[in-house]
């Protein structure tokens, strides 16, 4: 998912998106300690997705607190 889709959806819906994606590695990683995976760069990608909306959640958290101050 893209950082540009990522900001078109609400932060309740973001945080829906990374159970998602938490759920989806959990499995993941199930499924490769019992046999080898189909597509092992799909755990990268999921890791990457989750980490993409925490960071986007972080963004908008900071920018309605007024952000850093100098």
């Amino acid at each position: 998912m893209k950082p540009s889709e990522i900001l078109e959806l609400t932060s309740a819906e973001i945080e829906e998106r990374i159970g998602t994606y938490k759920e989806e590695l959990f499995n993941l990683r199930f499924q490769a300690a019992v046999r080898p995976l189909d597509n092992p760069k799909r755990i990268k990608q999921v890791r990457k997705n989750i980490a993409r909306c925490k960071t986007i959640l972080h963004e908008r958290l900071l920018g309605s607190e007024g952000g850093p101050k100098s």
